[in-house]
């Protein structure tokens, strides 16, 4: 199924693990989001030409920093598709021609089922369409929060964990409506009857998560910009 445009995983207690030319956790290919030792989001970016503790970190954002051949020292939390696990690393990063960062001294700290992406903070309507079932059709709903892998949405329609619905909402006003293929992972039931649902996007490809990256920035960038 094609997605377009746009991100519950439960909490876990994060265990410390090997260097990483020993961990099969990481490799080449994972989507890692950098950070700054204030925690500030820098970018988004594909991990390519793992190497011992050397790799190369091709954006897929525009980064929050200024190219430099002064080396940064940052945080990079990946999420390994394969295990379903969050990896935790430290390295430090030197830029590159062609908006291209490498990465040395590159260590797994910890890995762990936490969530691994930056969540966008959000309040905007959306709408989840159930095809089977008594919730049949399209239901108004609000979008609280997006990441690349999931959403947590509020509404006063009872769903239940494992449920799937198409939810469509319009993150920037000058774009189309986006549509992603979601699964209720987590149900919270609210003291004023309504529900908060924590889900996960499904069959995303990667250009589906490319897109959901450039929005996410490009929602933070305007709010910024407000503030």
């Amino acid at each position: 199924m094609k997605l377009f445009d746009l991100f519950g995983k439960k909490t876990a207690p994060l265990q410390e693990s090997r260097e990483n030319e020993e961990d099969p956790e990481l490799y080449s290919g994972m989507r890692v989001e950098v950070a700054g030792c204030d925690g500030r989001v820098l970018f988004v970016a594909k991990l390519l030409h793992l190497h011992g503790k050397q790799a190369e970190l091709h954006p897929y954002s525009e980064a929050a920093i200024s190219p430099s051949e002064k080396p940064i020292f940052v945080k990079i939390r990946g999420y390994n598709d394969r295990e379903r696990k969050a990896v935790c690393m430290e390295g430090v990063i030197t830029s590159m021609p062609q908006n291209i960062w490498s990465v040395t001294e590159l260590k797994v700290c910890k890995i762990g089922n936490d969530r691994a992406f930056f969540r966008l903070e959000t309040n905007l309507d959306a709408t989840a369409t159930m095809f089977s079932g008594l919730e049949l059709g399209e239901r108004p709903c609000k979008l609280l929060n997006i990441s690349i892998g999931g959403a947590r949405i509020t509404s006063e329609r009872k769903y239940h964990e494992g449920d799937k619905f198409l939810l469509k909402v319009k993150l920037l006003a000058d774009r189309p409506e986006s549509a992603m293929f979601s699964q209720v992972m987590r149900v919270i039931e609210k003291d004023d009857g309504s529900f908060e649902y924590g889900c996960s996007f499904l069959e995303l490809t990667e250009e589906d998560q490319e897109k959901i990256t450039q929005n996410i920035f490009a929602v933070q960038r305007q709010n910024r910009a407000r503030s």
